[in-house]
């Protein structure tokens, strides 16, 4: 088993090979990958998600565009004005009715899906797609769910999901305990 050095490492080069970013011999899936690592390492893997994305622009000209699930969703309940709102009502009501609350205000899954459409809106000039904050999003939004409603808007970028739990390749395993459904349409970037 490699560590979690190594892995990262191996990053770059993946993503820097032509045949990467046109999806080739993917057996016409769309180029959804999956970086998992021990949720412990979460910190270290942001700092290089940001490195990455610095080497990959300077050395290659490759234009990575990041979106962190969890400011994204702040982001658009702040727009919205209900960011406040909810702070309020949780003191008054409870985690649970904010949870409710906040997936309603972004239509989750919707036709509509405000997290979606935030993405959507920001793909132009993209040569990569990296899908950050998924744990810190939990369990507002889902990996599968963002997965699956992703699968609809970014075609031609490849994407990576920086996923802190396990992937084998069909079960993703949130912080290594919480089993999200079965996700069978993404591959491994890096073998672990």
């Amino acid at each position: 088993m490699k560590n979690i050095y190594v892995r990262l490492d191996e990053i770059l080069p993946k993503i820097a090979e032509p045949e990467f970013r046109l999806n080739k011999g993917l057996g016409n899936e769309i180029g959804f990958y999956i970086f998992d690592y021990q949720p412990e390492y979460e910190l270290l893997v942001r700092d290089r998600v940001k490195f990455i994305k610095e080497k990959a622009k300077s050395a290659y000209g490759l234009n990575i565009v990041e979106f962190d699930l969890y400011d994204i969703v702040l982001e658009i309940l702040d727009s919205k004005g209900y960011l406040k709102k909810n702070f309020a009502m949780e003191q008054k009501k409870g985690s649970k009715q904010v949870f409710n609350a906040t997936k309603k205000a972004l239509r989750l899954t919707l036709d509509n899906d405000l997290v979606i459409s935030y993405i959507a809106e920001r793909l132009d000039g993209t040569d990569i797609v990296f899908l950050t904050g998924i744990g810190k999003a939990w369990p507002i939004i889902r990996s599968h769910t963002i997965l699956n409603n992703l699968h609809r808007i970014v075609e031609k970028q490849p994407l990576v999901m920086f996923f802190p739990g396990k992937y084998d390749g069909g079960s993703l395993m949130l912080f290594n305990v919480l089993k999200d459904d079965n996700y069978y349409r993404a591959f491994p970037l890096v073998d672990g």
